[in-house]
């Protein structure tokens, strides 16, 4: 096929590209045992299941006196001490006619039925109390399995852990958790434009000469989606070079990813390098920015070509690696979630493939626009906080509602 006749081949959806895509993300062999303290970001392999009830039984969740309701007649009632109970320790029944001190997360004594809080409580001189509040049947008691109840699934297989789950994985005696094993990527960048930040100094840098930026995100990305990365550095603009750098990269690795060199110029040669040693599919995405995109294999292990653009390779990456890679580790959510806010700004250019425009909130709950759209403007993405899903021919005035996706939803 001639490069015109390539050319001229319809653009995919992105949620075409998206499914093609994840059509070829098996689950990844094997199971990692990690300590439940380093197991952020990882995806469960296997359900979570509570050996016990959480609480273990009934507590107080306040500072205060444990007593029983039907021993108090009217507001001025006062009562002995008949035990201290601490967090930690267990207390005896409640002696009838009697309080108990009591602390949070103490158990109740049994003959309690609620806990009124120390502000509404006088202390006597003779040590006796004096209740101040009538307090109703339940009051400030945390019921046993209240949170977690013995044998519920508190985490299911997929889930990808965050500090909140490591405390909940935690709170039902797990130290070890089984999660699925890390993707193992290696990582390349083509062009004989690029130069690495520390070879070159500035004012040094040859004409046409540009630092490769898109290696550094690219990794901070990977590693946070929990991958290994092994980082191959730049590869010359040459066939050979390029070869040898795909078969070397397929031998230990799950996931070869590069950006540039995915266009059908003279001097993009991973097509042809990556066809000589299996298959590769370059896509034209509808999207903007991004749009070359290619997928292949390069012996057992997953190819995948960004565009050399830096806002481009570092879109496509969210929108579409990322989900991958979270499909190789089995999780059971990939797809951020969108929201509808208003648009402070205008955007009067439609255009045919869908855009992904970056903006920030700002103090009046809207949205503002970062001022140079391009592709080649990484600013564009330090400046905004997420961007706008625009769907393909549509343009935007002040006081539209537009889906948003905050970064947080895609950059972890």
């Amino acid at each position: 096929m001639t490069a015109d006749r390539a050319a001229a081949k319809p653009m995919k959806s992105l949620d075409d590209a998206l499914a093609q895509l994840l059509a070829h993300a098996t689950v990844l062999d094997g199971v990692d045992q990690v300590p439940t303290f380093d197991a952020d970001g990882r995806v469960l392999a296997q359900d979570l299941v509570s050996h016990l009830h959480v609480p273990p039984q009934d507590n107080s969740s306040m500072d205060g006196y444990a007593l029983c309701c039907a021993d108090l007649t009217d507001l001025a009632r006062v009562l002995p001490v008949s035990q201290r109970i601490p967090a930690g320790s267990a207390g005896t029944a409640l002696a009838p006619m009697s309080v108990a001190r009591i602390f949070t997360g103490a158990p109740i004594p049994l003959g309690a039925d609620a806990v009124v809080m120390q502000e509404d409580c006088e202390v006597q001189p003779d040590g006796s109390v004096c209740i101040k509040a009538l307090p109703k049947p339940g009051q400030w008691i945390r019921r046993a399995g209240e949170d977690v109840t013995r044998g519920a699934v508190v985490l299911a297989k997929g889930a990808r852990l965050t500090p909140a789950e490591l405390g909940l994985a935690a709170s039902i005696g797990m130290d070890v958790l089984t999660v699925a094993r890390r993707p193992r990527v290696a990582l390349f960048s083509t062009g004989d434009e690029l130069v690495m930040p520390g070879a070159v100094a500035p004012e040094h840098m040859p004409p046409g000469a540009i630092y490769n930026s898109n290696r550094f995100f690219l990794k901070a990305l990977l590693k946070r989606l929990g991958c290994e990365v092994s980082d191959l550095g730049i590869v010359p603009d040459q066939r050979d070079a390029t070869i040898a750098a795909l078969r070397g990269a397929a031998e230990h690795h799950d996931l070869i990813l590069t950006s540039g060199g995915v266009s059908v110029g003279e001097e993009d040669h991973i097509k042809p390098a990556v066809q000589s040693l299996g298959h590769l599919d370059l896509w034209q995405i509808a999207i903007k920015p991004g749009k070359p995109f290619a997928y292949g294999r390069v012996a057992d292990a997953h190819f995948i070509g960004l565009p050399g653009n830096p806002v481009s390779s570092f879109v496509t990456f969210l929108l579409l690696v990322r989900p991958f890679l979270l499909r190789l580790q089995g999780a059971a959510q990939w797809a951020p979630t969108s929201v509808a806010v208003r648009a402070d700004f205008t955007w009067p250019r439609a255009d045919k493939r869908r855009e992904f425009l970056r903006v920030k909130r700002n103090p009046n709950g809207g949205l503002d626009l970062f001022s140079n759209q391009s592709s080649g403007v990484l600013t564009s993405a330090v400046w905004g906080d997420g961007l706008v899903d625009n769907p393909p021919g549509g343009t935007v005035v002040p006081g539209d509602v537009v889906r948003f996706i905050p970064f947080s939803e895609l950059l972890g």
